[in-house]
């Protein structure tokens, strides 16, 4: 394994002048957990006496020339320390980029080549109002008209801030993919053109006749279109009883009563006005930080049944808590056969909302883990997955975060004992700091058995220049590239800047991520929303490790996908666990299909479904390298 590059290296970016100490020896101990503290106790009890010393460099305070003496110190034994265990070790001097084969771009643009014609508007005059950096670029993959290929919708924003939050120019999209692979504007004839300050979607079936619907949520009242089966879509917010005001973010559909009809869950940022201006430590203007602003409570729509939702958010619960949030993943997180959701919020400690099975919700994110970072202190959430990225069968957490703050992996090791930030040991936390990250996703990119990472990356504040940032001025200084991690089976991540190609190379403000197999290859392709940009399409070119398996399952007596669905296959001695869910990321809907790459598996021995609703059923094996449905009732009933 190559040396890392020396953490002083990001200093001049992660740090300002006056927390030049504390920043540095923060980071110094994160750089130390992520490249060594596996191996020795030295780097875990100078990481326990730096918390002490300072905080993390997002909450410093102003301290003495005692601390700062402290700060150095500390700093010059973790250089030290690191260096010491660094000799101890043995390494393949082998980069573990290279030991994977092919070096060619693992993912190529095909934006222009399947006619993608969408440039996301901001409507920023110099304002610098919070909504037009910190959302409006949702992204969305659904088979909208059933034909069996994945078509796109993609949400917009407008220049109507503040006057106006309607825009009749400037609309979400709907593109329709032709047989050929082609993209096809069809919004004017769908009736999908929503002309709210679009922030994110979600896409589920309310009513159970087998199409997809769409949730939009915006700066301003959120809409509802029911999907008419014929190409149209009809606007029935208010019939359907839906009254969601405000700055709504990320959503997603669950049914968290185990009912069969698809609940909503909406995340909510905060209570913005137009009144408020703020600067940087310099005096200049800058958009402000949610803390500027009142936060406020997500919400729970319960689904009737008959067309109608109702807001059940403070007899569940979720009212009790006011936060900034932004993204939101619901899984059966403790495997109880029930679904909790996670939030991740922004400045503000996280909510995870553990189902009670009586139609309420504990937030147990303090006591499971999952509130804070290792350091005990809350980070600026913004794109949040669940998934299993270690192979142990049970389902992880990861956070994307602000600049100066590491992405986090929460681990998950069991309902008894909870999650654990296991950021720095998994190689996820250094390479994170410098980057504002927000949607990502996890996907086995060359089909070798484990769950890769993807990031998108943009900045939220004013930074430096640099080289091949797309935006037009002032926007290129928010540009940032995107982040691919690939996963070595044990949930050990290596980023991989060599092989990704113009996903990660492009330096845009990129903040929706979808992904779904576009071209029906048996692997997973990439949808990228740009902020004031482009949206991209990247089609997955990887060489291919091994075989593949992708898995649908439907409940035929609810004529829809099983939202909330835990898929495992075992191939020989290995099961794989994956979830059918689409709302997870940041602002985006995703194809709600188990993929698995199988490695050098040809078939799978066995498959085993926990429904939504608790029943277990096994099905038998299966060739590898196919699509399959699965229906319930169709499997064996397992204890």
């Amino acid at each position: 394994m190559n040396a890392p590059r020396p953490m002083l290296e990001y200093f001049p970016f992660l740090c300002s002048e006056p927390q030049a100490s504390a920043c540095a020896i923060y980071h110094c101990s994160r750089f130390c957990q992520e490249q060594w503290t596996r191996h020795t106790k030295t780097g875990n009890a100078l990481a326990r006496l730096a918390a002490l010393v300072w905080a993390p460099p997002a909450h410093h305070q102003s301290g003495g020339r005692l601390r700062c003496v402290l700060s150095i110190s500390l700093a010059t034994l973790f250089i030290a320390a690191c260096r010491n265990d660094t000799s101890k070790e043995t390494h393949n001097d082998e980069p573990q980029t290279q030991r994977r084969g092919n070096t060619q771009t693992w993912f190529t643009e095909i934006t222009d080549e399947v006619g993608l014609e969408f440039t996301h508007e901001t409507g920023g005059r110099g304002d610098l109002w919070l909504p037009e950096i910190t959302g409006g670029a949702g992204a969305a993959l659904f088979d909208y008209d059933n034909d069996g290929d994945l078509d796109i919708y993609l949400t917009s924003a407008h220049a109507g801030l503040p006057d106006r939050l309607t825009s009749r120019t400037l609309t979400n999209r709907l593109y329709q993919q032709e047989p050929s692979g082609h993209f096809v504007d069809v919004t004017q004839a769908s009736g999908l053109g929503d002309g709210g300050y679009g922030m994110g979607v979600a896409i589920g079936d309310i009513d159970n006749d087998g199409r997809p619907d769409v949730y939009v949520t915006n700066l301003g009242p959120d809409r509802l279109y029911r999907n008419r089966g014929d190409g149209t879509f009809e606007d029935i917010t208010v019939a359907a009883g839906i009254d969601v005001d405000g700055w709504s973010t990320s959503a997603s559909f669950l049914d968290y009563d185990r009912d069969g009809f698809l609940d909503l869950f909406v995340t909510r940022y905060v209570k913005h006005h137009f009144r408020r201006h703020c600067t940087d430590q310099a005096g200049r203007r800058e958009y402000c930080s949610p803390r500027a602003f009142v936060p406020t409570h997500d919400i729970l729509l319960h689904n009737n049944g008959d067309g109608t939702f109702n807001d059940v958010s403070p007899a569940a619960g979720i009212a009790s808590v006011a936060a900034a949030g932004l993204g939101v993943v619901c899984a059966d997180l403790n495997d109880d056969g029930w679904m909790d959701i996670y939030v991740a919020n922004d400045a503000y400690a996280n909510n995870l909302w553990i189902n009670q099975h009586d139609g309420t919700f504990r937030d147990d994110a303090m006591i499971l883990g999952v509130a804070y970072n290792l350091e005990g202190q809350p980070e600026a959430g913004m794109g949040v997955l669940a998934a299993d990225l270690d192979n142990d069968l049970d389902l992880d957490l990861f956070v994307t975060h602000l600049v100066q703050e590491t992405n986090t992996l929460y681990r998950n090791f069991g309902a008894a004992t909870g999650f654990f930030d296991v950021s720095g040991e998994s190689g996820l936390a250094v390479s994170s700091m410098i980057h504002t990250g927000f949607g990502t996703a996890a996907l086995d990119i060359e089909l070798d058995g484990d769950l890769d990472l993807v990031v998108v990356n943009g900045r939220v504040k004013l930074g430096l220049l640099l080289s091949g940032a797309e935006p037009r001025p002032p926007w290129d200084r928010y540009a940032e590239p995107n982040l691919l991690y690939l996963n070595d089976g044990s949930g050990r991540f290596t980023l991989s800047e060599e092989l990704c190609g113009p996903f990660c190379n492009r330096m845009e403000i990129s903040r929706g991520l979808a992904i779904g197999d576009i071209d029906a290859d048996g692997d997973l392709d990439l949808l990228v929303a740009n902020a004031q940009g482009r949206a991209r399409l990247y089609r997955n070119d990887a060489p291919r490790q091994g075989h593949w398996l992708m898995v649908r399952a439907v409940d035929p007596a609810l004529r829809r996908d099983a939202i909330g669905a835990k898929i495992t296959v075992r191939c020989g001695e290995r099961s794989l666990l994956r979830t059918i869910n689409r709302g997870f990321g940041y602002l985006s809907s995703n194809d709600p299909i188990a993929h698995f790459g199988l490695g050098s598996a040809d078939r799978v021995d066995w498959i085993d479904v926990r429904w939504p609703d608790g029943l277990l059923e096994r099905f038998p094996a299966t060739p590898a390298d196919r699509r399959i449905e699965l229906f319930r009732g169709n499997g064996n009933a397992q204890q």
